[in-house]
């Protein structure tokens, strides 16, 4: 088996997005907020996952890092089912989306090892999205820039620090385009340049 540690050069580093979600869907048709908290796929979102199989299953990938939100979740079990790396699944908070839709809102850590045993989720606090006392009337609270920014400055670090080779991060649409510059469709790719990224931040 390659070894997980990089000798030469620079991380390889794939984003993925997930695929269409509950939220995408009803947004594009009505243009507001539909109020889904934690969005699971669509049946398309679904299919869109397992089409970006193939073409990951080429890439020797040491590790995939998901977002603890439901629908990046359920686009890596689709779209790594049988990866013939079998790389080690690696849930991380840092790159969440940015929380600013109902969506964005999650579930608590208990919950989702309840629904996903086979991952870990216990260094994941049990509320781990952005909450602030005093929002009612079913609003959701709405991440500060500032903190979304400090977020993504991290997750440029935690990515620098890792060992591994090849990397695949499966998040969100927003945070991808903070990160990279690029706003991804559903399912789409974008090799990261940790480097270019951090000239150009």
């Amino acid at each position: 088996m390659r070894p997980l540690t990089r000798m030469n050069g620079p991380t390889r580093i794939v984003c993925l997005r997930h695929g269409e979600s509950t939220f995408n869907a009803a947004h594009r048709a009505t243009g507001r907020d539909p109020d889904h908290r934690d969005a699971r796929l669509t049946p398309r979102g679904q299919g869109q996952a397992r089409a970006a199989r193939a073409a990951l299953a080429e890439i020797p990938f040491d590790l995939v890092v998901v977002s603890p939100l439901t629908r990046a979740i359920e686009t890596t079990a689709l779209a790594f089912a049988d990866h013939p790396a079998e790389p080690k699944i690696l849930v991380e908070v840092l790159h969440r989306e940015c929380q600013e839709s109902s969506c964005d809102v999650g579930r608590v850590a208990s919950e989702i090892a309840a629904e996903f045993p086979h991952l870990d989720v216990g260094h994941l606090p049990e509320v781990w999205w952005h909450a602030e006392e005093g929002v009612e009337d079913g609003r959701h609270p709405v991440e500060p820039r500032h903190l979304f920014d400090q977020r993504v400055a991290g997750f440029r670090e935690w990515l620098r620090a890792r060992p591994e080779a090849t990397i695949a991060v499966v998040g969100h649409g927003t945070f991808f385009f903070h990160l990279t510059g690029i706003w991804l469709d559903n399912c789409e790719t974008v090799e990261l340049d940790l480097d270019a990224a951090s000239a150009a931040a």
